[in-house]
């Protein structure tokens, strides 16, 4: 599989701050470079924000690491879409909508989420022909299948 991900906030934590076990196949296939990931520096600040949430009790220096570790993976878009980019539908939580965005600008085949009003958008027509929309867990299982 060539795949060009997106991955919002909470996978990230998912992945590399919480270890999800479940993950484990889609982390190697991350880390074995079997894909590419997107992303954009607004993400990428919302990350080092959660990541200073106190009911983490990471210490900044863990704090750094983790996005660290994600940032260097990463192929950063531009901060302002391109002129021609194409309408997306509204994601109702605002602080999603970047992500739409990113996998949007970037091309990308997955948006890899667990969050409620962005897998609602998969089956939208300014979606669903651009990109799919699915949770890890469903990644995982189509990694498996290839």
């Amino acid at each position: 599989m060539t795949a060009r991900l997106v991955l919002d906030t909470n996978t990230v934590l998912a992945l590399w701050m919480f270890c999800d076990p479940r993950l484990a196949p889609l982390r190697a296939f991350i880390e074995d470079g079997r894909c590419s990931l997107h992303g954009r520096a607004d993400a990428l600040d919302e990350l080092r924000i959660v990541l200073g949430y106190p009911q983490f009790r990471l210490e900044p220096a863990t704090q750094a690491l983790l996005h660290e570790t994600y940032r260097v993976r990463l192929s950063l878009l531009p901060d302002t879409p391109p002129a021609d980019a194409a309408a997306l539908p509204a994601c109702r939580d605002g602080d999603d909508q970047k992500f739409l965005e990113i996998a949007r600008d970037a091309g990308a085949s997955h948006l890899v989420t667990r969050d409620k009003a962005l897998l609602k958008l998969a089956r939208h027509r300014l979606v669903r022909d651009r990109f799919t929309v699915l949770t890890p867990e469903r990644l995982v299982a189509q990694l498996a299948d290839d």
